[in-house]
């Protein structure tokens, strides 16, 4: 995901990449919550199909490695994410509310991150892994995780300390999904994992906070046995 990237001098630069970012969006949210919202095989369908892209993406990535140390490589990164997100959905009571939970967390992480990183910018984040991530944003994108959080615990009835502390996890483990990707791209030399979403890159490039959270979301919910946000 690219969010926190560093400010352009050209006010205007600053948001040239925002109106293919949004058309994007436009198209790929609401078929992602159709699947989700129908469930069953529809949702398994969609899961999978985009384990497969991400493992194309990869393996497109990782050409140089040996074909079986990049698919131990690469299913340990995209698997888990797969089962935790086919999990969570089949399990009851909450299913559809904590993939949702989950999904408008990382999308606020990033939103936050790319609007309050690109306005204030400052200091770099990690600029060894990815220097357009600044700090700023990351704050930014952490208040609108928690900003999840609250809202899940007014409107869902949850706890609010419990919401709060899970987004707040959550928001953390999605910027750091992020900054593995951005370790993995610069460790093979190249820009994105792939070109399938105008503005976004490959399916790595939008779903690599998705591929941290999803696993520790499931593991969270097998802990407490509980929706996410109480």
């Amino acid at each position: 995901m690219r969010a926190l990237a560093e400010p352009s001098k050209q006010p205007a630069g600053r948001w040239r990449d925002l109106g293919v970012r949004a058309a994007s969006a436009a198209v790929l949210l609401p078929a992602a919550l159709a699947c989700l919202w129908v469930g069953g095989g529809l949702w398994v369908a969609l899961v999978l199909l985009a384990g497969l892209l991400m493992m194309r993406e990869w393996r497109a990535m990782a050409a140089g490695l040996p074909y079986a140390i990049s698919l131990p490589i690469g299913m340990l990164w995209i698997l888990p994410a797969v089962l935790g997100l086919e999990w969570l959905r089949a399990r009851e009571p909450g299913g559809m509310g904590n993939v949702l939970f989950l999904l408008c967390v990382v999308w606020a992480s990033d939103i936050g991150a790319y609007m309050v990183g690109r306005l204030v910018g400052g200091p770099k984040l990690a600029p060894s892994i990815s220097p357009g991530k600044t700090r700023s944003g990351a704050v930014g994108g952490l208040l609108a995780a928690l900003g999840v959080g609250a809202a899940a615990a007014a409107l869902g009835g949850g706890v609010f300390a419990t919401a709060m502390l899970t987004a707040a996890v959550l928001g953390v483990v999605s910027q750091a999904g992020d900054l593995l990707e951005s370790a993995v791209k610069r460790h093979f030399g190249v820009k994105d994992s792939g070109n399938l979403i105008p503005g976004h890159g490959g399916l790595l490039d939008r779903l690599d906070a998705v591929l941290t959270v999803a696993p520790v979301a499931a593991a969270i919910v097998l802990w407490r046995g509980e929706v996410l946000w109480r």
